[in-house]
């Protein structure tokens, strides 16, 4: 793998984070993975190390990296990260002075940005915790239940339904695999692209469940190319979520502020040393107006 900025990184003791945005874009594309992209695995991975979070007993979160090991490696729900971890050792080896746990949620917002989504403001700050040191494996949500579960999973993180719903358009991207998850098949029909097309499929779509022996049962379109989770269709399903549904798949821009500030803040959940500046799109020259309108609202 090339890595183009690594030469322009950074000072002994720094990281130059746009030379580590360019670099994490680097090794996004792959035909030989899945779509040809590693974006929605990374952004997969940013989401996992994330949604351990407990607001009540301030464990779990971002901050360690313990996905890196056992329990959290190993947690059924994170099977296949492996692949997305190892892709971005080649990221920290030019880059040795950041975070593995900076690293892992940088990744996640770099391959939205380069997918067509928003431009998330990075605070980095977050250290690395040594092996057998803690995790919170059995805290992220069961794609096979219903919206209480989701409910009682993003509810102790601090969401509310909104976010809930905010988030699950990452569905947009990529594709479940039966050897991962045990279900199969993508969501939409451009899987390495950031849209709010999730959520139109969900409303338009006539979707059938279907019960297989072995598998998890799953809904499946009409043509049998697209799939959607129970915890997916339960947005339909669900009232109270479903009014966010209807509002993000009339109006994509609203759809990708509220992503990006519902992504932001499950990105730092529990994470208590971040600078007080973000760092990435903004600082290297990037972003739209209104993004940038948005970051300075956020940070002053």
């Amino acid at each position: 793998v090339v890595l183009p900025a690594a030469a322009a990184a950074r000072a002994a003791d720094a990281v130059d984070y746009a030379a580590v945005r360019a670099d994490i874009a680097a090794v996004l594309e792959d035909d030989s993975h899945d779509d040809g992209s590693y974006g929605p695995i990374f952004v997969r991975l940013a989401w996992h190390a994330c949604g351990t979070y407990d607001k009540a007993s301030d464990t779990g979160g971002s901050d360690g990296a313990y996905i890196r090991f056992a329990p959290e490696a190993v947690d059924g729900a994170n099977n296949g990260l492996s692949k997305a971890r190892a892709r971005l050792e080649a990221v920290k080896a030019q880059h040795p002075n950041i975070s593995y746990a900076d690293l892992y949620q940088l990744a996640g917002v770099v391959a939205i940005a380069e997918m067509g989504g928003p431009d998330i403001p990075f605070r980095p700050g977050r250290t690395d915790a040594a092996p057998g040191s803690g995790g919170q494996p059995g805290r992220l949500p069961d794609a096979a239940q219903g919206a209480s579960h989701l409910r009682d999973i993003f509810y102790r993180m601090g969401f509310n339904d909104q976010q809930i719903v905010a988030l699950s358009g990452a569905h947009a991207l990529g594709r479940c695999h039966r050897t991962s998850s045990g279900f199969d098949g993508p969501w939409t029909r451009a899987p390495t692209s950031f849209t709010n097309e999730y959520y139109r499929l969900l409303l338009e779509e006539p979707w059938v469940r279907t019960s297989e022996r072995g598998v998890p049962d799953q809904y499946w379109d009409k043509k049998r190319e697209l799939m959607m989770l129970p915890s997916d269709i339960t947005l339909v399903q669900d009232a109270k979520m479903r009014v966010w549904v209807e509002k993000y798949a009339a109006d994509e821009e609203l759809f990708f502020r509220d992503f990006a500030d519902a992504f932001r803040q499950l990105q730092e959940l529990g994470c208590k040393r971040l600078s007080t500046a973000p760092v990435g799109a903004d600082a290297a020259g990037g972003g739209s107006t209104a993004t940038k309108s948005w970051w300075k609202s956020l940070f002053g």
